[in-house]
């Protein structure tokens, strides 16, 4: 018997990654796929290919209650808010809510490493969701995302045209991965049917330091590359006279915090076992993102 999966936050990058994916695979029937956004004119496409399509805002839970209506396996993307603290958890919360109200069988939701001890500051959000999550009852699958090689073209594009690249990371790991990757293995997971509950971590296959990174693209992008070694002070106040809002500051300078005190340091194999697919590796994906590293 076939089951209902619902994807949130379909419009977003991640989410219509997983949509493709669960297309694609040629297991799911469109006709068993919702997918729910604020905006649904968004998703035009998929409704064209048979997905159902439902409007849902994290912000009211009417909304929520009505698309989550009849879906047996729920995935909730983790939600952008992080202007007004506080926000992202009643956000997730009400989604998880939702679901145990719309009687679903298996929740899924995108979290990240380490909650519990990251010092990230919207740490305390994903962990308080997977608590809310485990305290319903319901099966669960909790996908703990690890850092998005594309989250890399935040700083790298830039500092490659000056040559420089201000890290506070120090000689910190972590092991990127690519979207893509992400993607397919949440969409196995979705699909799976599984119905016990579990905790997976996604990560590349290879940790690298700034250092590491920097050579990388440098040899890509044809361009020296330097990095340039600083506290997480002098990050904060380098980011603000670029122009960056005060209030993401402290969270662009707690990934390079995380990453120096060891907290993002690991390699897991849960995303290839769960897509079947090998991952995507740092270099090659680089590679293949000349022209945005070049700017």
């Amino acid at each position: 018997m076939s089951q209902t999966l619902l994807v949130t936050g379909a419009t977003g990058k991640l989410g219509r990654l997983v949509l493709d994916e669960l297309l694609a695979s040629g297991k799911v029937a469109p006709s068993d796929i919702i997918a729910t956004s604020r905006d649904t004119d968004k998703l035009a496409g998929y409704a064209a290919k048979g997905v159902q399509t439902r409007a849902a805002d994290f912000d009211d839970a009417a909304s929520l209650d009505a698309a989550f209506k009849g879906a047996d396996r729920i995935l909730i993307i983790s939600t952008d808010a992080l202007d007004q603290p506080g926000k992202r958890l009643r956000q997730h919360l009400a989604a998880v809510a939702a679901a145990q109200k719309a009687g679903a069988k298996h929740i899924l939701y995108t979290s990240m490493p380490n909650p519990e001890t990251s010092v990230i500051p919207f740490a305390p959000d994903h962990l308080g969701t997977e608590n809310a999550i485990k305290a319903t009852g319901i099966a669960y699958t909790i996908l703990r995302n690890g850092w998005y090689m594309e989250n890399l073209f935040m700083a790298l594009p830039h500092a490659l045209s000056e040559g420089k690249w201000y890290s506070a990371s120090g000689a910190g790991k972590l092991a990127h991965i690519a979207r893509t990757d992400i993607a397919k293995a949440t969409a196995s997971a979705l699909a799976s049917g599984s119905s016990e509950s579990a905790t997976y971590t996604l990560t590349g296959e290879k940790t690298h330091t700034a250092d590491e990174v920097a050579v990388l693209a440098s040899k890509v992008a044809g361009k020296p590359l330097e990095v340039i070694h600083v506290t997480d002070e002098q990050l904060a106040g380098g980011l603000k006279a670029a122009g960056l809002p005060d209030f993401i500051i402290p969270v662009v300078v707690s990934f390079d915090t995380n990453t120096r005190k060891g907290l993002i340091d690991l390699v897991t194999a849960d995303a290839g076992r769960l897509s079947g697919q090998k991952l995507t590796a740092l270099d090659d994906f680089l590679a293949a993102s000349k022209a945005v590293l070049l700017g």
